[in-house]
């Protein structure tokens, strides 16, 4: 059910449209930087543990 927009049609679904690809891009940019920093957090815990498996210190 689409409302009758007249004749700013255009601009209002494009703007509804930029919006939209702009909020999918930030989402995407936020889950690959979260998979970075979780890549980064498990690389130095790894380099804190000394040989063995037993914590440095």
């Amino acid at each position: 059910m689409m409302p009758d927009l007249g004749k700013y049609a255009v601009e209002v679904l494009s703007s509804y449209a930029v919006s939209l690809l702009l909020l999918l891009a930030l989402l995407l940019m936020t889950f690959a930087r979260g998979r970075r920093v979780r890549q980064q957090m498990q690389e130095m815990e790894q380099q804190m543990q000394g040989p063995g498996g037993t914590p440095r210190g």
